[in-house]
């Protein structure tokens, strides 16, 4: 019993509880293939060693090549859901750590062994690991499961270091487990590194910079820190060394080819995606109200009212820490509203680590009453408290469980299964299958006779480069239209003058060139999103999730679609978007049909629609 009571009165290990009770949660409601939108193409980097889209998290990209050789499950994707299993439990066992150094320092409890700490800095990290969004990050691959770790790291040696004679626990030297300066070259190193995954970790900056000046004066010596700390930060930040060394050697997934100083320099900025950055206030309102709107409902209400009493609690305690904590707060949060995109979610993660901070002030506070009134019953205290904060695991399970969700493999499968041998496919799905297809053929070697080209990469004079390396013959073939548009395109990405209708005519010319000269030797197809103005003169003949384009504009025969899909019932944007264009590729094919007067197929649709509907979670009487 003395052994049990002393593992339960320890802050190692009680993190390690919390911390192992999240993962097994996190493994239960594990993704069991690929998912949406970035997954299939960051399992393809992670197992050949590539380069991913900007900013080529090198860091992701090493540790995950090391997990998808690991004998901890059969299949490369499994074992790369199951590291950003491991990584946010293991973000939440830091953040326990971090907690409960805090508590220490806020509220100077005596020692680990203080029954209040304890349970704040636990239901704190229960908040934290079941809210939606940091669960979300839990359950298939990601670079933003590795970021919350890294977060969490930054933030405890930074307070390790810059409260280092503060800390209870560095009150006798006996106790010590590293120096002040070890910690200070930890942080620097480790705030490298977690550059090399995400570079949002500048947003960091604005509360640590306040926090170290504060706390250690703006004399000289702060300075010289400083200077000295270069050497451990540019040591971890070394690791993006990667990208031009690996571009060099011909990745099959390469993406922006950074092997020059200028395309390395675009590829850390994330320069294609600045037209999406301080677009407009208008936007910036937009997803300011989003993040308003749904912060109640990530934490389920109660981990938002805890954070506006310990919010309060920490103003009245110790002021630099709580101007800290929310200069972290908002500098994620002005940062993050002026992004325009509809997945904005993860980058709110820094904000909700502040949430989760100020509901452990705040659930020591409601101990420490508790204690003052002479409550007896302590326990029942600490069991409420916990209770109380794993409410989210109730609220958010169905949302976050995504243990049945085989609809991305389930719809790259049967977009395979749609085309012929040896097809070009032009498409701009990639949520849903274009990234997912860089899996399945590079890495599975699922159907790798298709030539799939983004349309919307195309875009990028980078993308020829990968094109040429998988499929010559479609760059050969259409040299003089392809020149001719990177001629245009040149101009665009180094910020010289150019004409946008004649980048665009020619952009739809080499378009167009590519189906064309292809159709002599392939079929060629186009997914229903390709816009009329790249398929002009062509017929498009639905077969099953594309279309075929075909010179012929007589009827051609096509075979009904017989689609495999696994049952998932949860709705979503993407989701739905999957499910309607099953229902779209049945309606395409029986008005194709009807158009030419060919009646046949009304006999085998509606029954076909039917189960594809029940599969899908959808009322098979609706109109579609």
């Amino acid at each position: 019993m003395k052994i049990l009571k002393s593992l339960f009165s320890s802050p190692l290990w009680v993190g390690l509880l919390v911390a192992l009770l999240a993962l097994a949660v996190y493994l239960k409601t594990l993704a069991p293939s690929v998912t949406f939108i970035d997954s299939g193409e960051l399992a393809a980097v992670a197992c050949t060693l590539g380069i991913a889209h900007p900013t080529g998290y090198p860091l992701f990209t090493l540790i995950g090549w090391v997990f998808s050789r690991l004998p901890i499950a059969a299949e490369e994707i499994v074992r790369l859901n199951i590291m950003a299993a491991v990584f946010c439990a293991a973000g939440v066992f830091v953040f326990y750590q971090l907690m409960h150094l805090l508590l220490g320092i806020v509220f100077k409890a005596k020692g680990d062994t203080t029954t209040g700490p304890l349970a704040a800095s636990a239901g704190a990290s229960l908040l934290l690991a079941f809210s939606e969004t940091y669960w979300s990050q839990a359950t298939s691959i990601e670079v933003y499961s590795l970021h919350v770790f890294c977060l969490s790291l930054v933030l405890l040696c930074f307070i390790k270091a810059n409260y280092y004679q503060r800390s209870p626990e560095n009150a006798s030297a006996g106790t010590r487990v590293l120096t002040e300066l070890s910690w200070w070259m930890l942080f620097a190193f480790t705030l490298g590194l977690a550059f090399t995954n995400h570079m949002t970790t500048i947003l960091l900056a604005p509360g640590l910079l306040y926090l170290y000046f504060a706390v250690q004066g703006g004399g000289k010596e702060s300075w010289r820190r400083i200077f000295r700390l270069g050497g451990p930060f540019l040591i971890g930040l070394s690791v993006y060394l990667y990208l031009p060394v690996r571009a060099s050697k011909g990745a099959v997934l390469n993406w922006g080819n950074p092997v020059t100083l200028e395309r390395f320099m675009w590829h850390l900025s994330g320069k294609q995606f600045r037209v999406w950055l301080f677009s407009s206030t208008e936007a910036a309102g937009k997803q300011l109200s989003y993040f308003i709107d749904s912060l109640p409902h990530e934490f389920a209400y109660i981990g938002v009212i805890l954070a506006l009493v310990g919010a309060i609690a920490l103003f009245r305690k110790n002021m630099k820490l709580a101007i800290g904590a929310l200069l972290l707060f908002l500098s994620c949060v002005l940062y993050s509203i002026n992004y325009d995109i509809h997945d904005i979610d993860s980058y709110f993660l820094l904000a909700y680590f502040c949430i989760a901070l100020w509901s452990g002030f705040a659930l020591l506070q409601v101990y420490t009453w508790a204690k003052g009134k002479g409550f007896s019953h302590r326990r029942v205290v600490v069991a409420v408290l916990i209770v109380a904060c794993l409410a989210p695991v109730y609220v958010h399970y169905q949302k976050n469980d995504e243990s049945p969700n085989y609809l991305v493999e389930d719809y790259t499968k049967n977009m395979f299964a749609s085309v012929a041998p040896n097809a070009l496919v032009i498409s701009y799905q990639w949520d849903f299958w274009v990234s997912a297809s860089y899996y399945y053929q590079i890495v599975k070697g699922v159907r790798p006779d298709i030539a799939v080209v983004d349309k919307e990469l195309l875009r990028r004079s980078w993308y020829f480069l990968q094109l040429e390396h998988r499929y010559p013959w479609l760059i050969q073939q259409s040299k003089p239209e392809v020149d001719a548009f990177n001629q245009e395109l040149y101009k665009f990405e180094h910020d010289l003058p150019y004409n946008p209708a004649v980048i665009q005519s020619r952009y739809v010319e080499m378009i167009r060139s590519f189906a064309s000269k292809s159709m002599v030797s392939r079929p060629v197809y186009v997914t229903p999103e390709i816009e009329p103005e790249f398929t002009t003169g062509f017929q498009r003949v639905p077969e099953g999730l594309a279309f075929r384009l075909s010179s012929d504009t007589t009827f051609l025969g096509t075979e009904f679609p017989s689609y495999q899909i696994r049952p998932f019932h949860r709705g979503g944007r993407l989701e739905d978007m999957i499910k309607d264009l099953y229902v779209s590729s049945l309606n395409a094919q029986a008005s194709y049909y009807y158009r030419h007067g060919v009646p046949s197929v009304s006999v085998s649709l509606p029954k076909a629609k039917e189960e594809i509907l029940r599969n899908l979670g959808m009322d098979p009487i609706q109109p579609n």
